[in-house]
């Protein structure tokens, strides 16, 4: 599949076969996630492979968003080392969109959950029950838990209809592209 075709195909899988992610995929898909780029060069990601399946029903426990998890097979959680660079979310959703398009052009179906700045209850938040579920270091914050998996169901790949042209703008905003 070329990258364009990829990134036509990518679309949120929500529900996933009960079949396994072979091992040499899940490392394809890490591999791409570290060409992906940072800033200054960084790269201050951390990956936490979950698939368990006890972990990943607690992992879908995290805010009612994430309920996803549920049937996935594999979860990547994305985090960023905030002492390595203050750029890290910017970097770790790099690294997320990375994962997805690579999880796409393996057949797999893939979901970002957010996890920064929400809630898992009135008293936690969402970065905190990850944190605590997982064993995360407080400086390594926690940006999104990526479901992949084999898809249930295939989706209609994205289409030029989609394309808004009227917000790309020509050297200054208001002036049309095309």
């Amino acid at each position: 599949m070329d990258f364009f075709e990829v990134v036509k195909k990518r679309r949120s899988i929500r529900k996933y076969q009960d079949r396994k992610v072979p091992r040499e995929y899940v490392e394809k898909i890490l591999e791409v996630a570290f060409y992906s780029p940072s800033s200054m060069n960084r790269r201050p990601w951390h990956f936490v492979v979950v698939e368990g399946r006890e972990i990943i029903k607690k992992l879908a426990n995290t805010r009612g968003a994430l309920r996803f998890l549920e049937t996935a097979p594999l979860a990547i959680v994305v985090c960023g080392d905030e002492k390595i660079s203050s750029a890290w979310v910017f970097d770790a959703s790099i690294a997320a969109e990375h994962i997805q398009l690579a999880a796409t052009a393996l057949g797999l179906g893939a979901c970002w959950g957010h996890v920064l700045d929400r809630q898992h209850s009135e008293e936690k938040s969402a970065e905190d029950y990850v944190r605590e579920l997982l064993g995360i270091p407080e400086h390594v914050r926690i940006l999104c838990v990526i479901g992949i998996g084999y898809p249930v169901e295939q989706k209609l790949e994205h289409d030029e209809k989609e394309i808004m042209w009227e917000r790309v703008h020509l050297n200054e905003f208001g002036n049309a592209f095309k």
